[in-house]
């Protein structure tokens, strides 16, 4: 059987049923996992279907099922527990995050307030909420950034818009995880190597542990997969938090596979193998963002079953208005 629908699509498959059935045929809709020598479909309830390829008589990629406001916000809220700087204050349904300039996430204002209670900042008279934000950043020395995910809230009219990111995520049990026993070790901190694999944005500065060793209300795992001579050959961060809606969820950051060791499956191997230790501690679902044009790490996570859940953007003042200490 030939196709062009890659792994990890959300598909739908019409095959034909054994005789003796009172249809000829039926379909499933699912995520596409292997198309040899079974064409297998896992379907959200987590059944399994699996098909010889002479009985499939159609496969077509579908769209994902909408994702509700509230699903947005929940995600993003058990995301920013799971990275949430240093120090962290909500200011009329603004998160406000600082972590000594480290990352955009952990150094900007995002709308996860109730419906109805994030301000409004296109008023920028004393004592509004622009003017409070803005004070929040100019105690810690930084410019103040907005993070504006889809529908949340709209860009202040005349903000320069940048950096789109991509929210990818799905349900554990419908992943398409690697087999057998786990190959990264996970602890609770990142030590000396494990640190010095990791870059962002092609070096990490010394404070940097004290954002990657953040959590609100959660728990965190560094996993590692190490050569047989104990040389690292990949890393990678998860966090497990709840939000709202009373899911747990895991989120991967920090994955950084060794430059020698890329393209050989192991960022998916340790991919996996994080989902898994965010799976024993309850979780049922995973996410991770991802730059809008890095078109490879997409592709490879859609190969695992991730789907872009939803959008964000960074927002900041017209005419690049900055403070003391904000070039970090």
């Amino acid at each position: 059987m030939t196709t062009e629908v890659p792994l990890g699509s959300r598909v739908v498959m019409r095959y034909a049923l054994p005789p003796g059935h009172s249809h000829p045929m039926t379909d499933v809709i699912g995520i596409l996992e292997s198309i040899e020598p079974f064409v297998i479909v896992r379907s959200a309830h987590g059944t399994v279907v699996e098909v010889a390829p002479e009985r499939v008589l159609a496969l077509k990629a579908v769209s994902a099922r909408p994702v509700r406001t509230s699903e947005i916000r929940s995600l993003e809220l058990a995301s920013a527990d799971g990275w949430p700087g240093v120090e962290h204050a909500w200011i009329d349904g603004w998160l406000a995050r600082y972590g000594q300039g480290f990352t955009g996430r952990a150094n900007s204002a995002t709308p996860l307030g109730d419906p109805g209670t994030v301000g409004n900042l296109n008023d920028s008279s004393r004592g509004s909420t622009l003017a409070r934000l803005r004070a929040w950043y100019d105690e810690r020395g930084l410019p103040l950034r907005l993070l504006i995910p889809d529908r949340l809230a709209d860009v202040p009219l005349g903000w320069n818009v940048r950096d789109e990111v991509v929210v990818m995520a799905a349900d554990i049990e419908s992943l398409a995880l690697p087999q057998g026993p786990r190959s990264a070790i996970v602890a609770d901190h990142p030590d000396p190597k494990w640190l010095a694999l990791y870059h962002y944005r092609g070096s990490a500065p010394n404070f940097a542990v004290d954002v990657l060793n953040s959590v609100n209300n959660g728990s965190l795992g560094f996993g590692r997969i190490e050569a047989a001579d104990s040389a690292l050959l990949a890393v990678a961060r998860g966090s497990v938090t709840s939000a709202p809606d009373g899911r747990l969820r895991v989120g991967l950051t920090a994955v950084e596979v060794a430059e020698a060791h890329r393209r050989q499956g192991i960022g998916t191997l340790i991919c996996g193998d994080m989902i898994n230790w965010g799976r024993e501690r309850g979780a049922t679902q995973a996410y991770l963002q991802v730059a809008g044009e890095n078109e490879g790490a997409q592709a490879m996570y859609r190969s695992i079953g991730f789907l872009a859940h939803h959008h964000y953007r960074y927002a900041t003042e017209p005419g690049g208005r900055r403070r003391v200490g904000s070039g970090r």
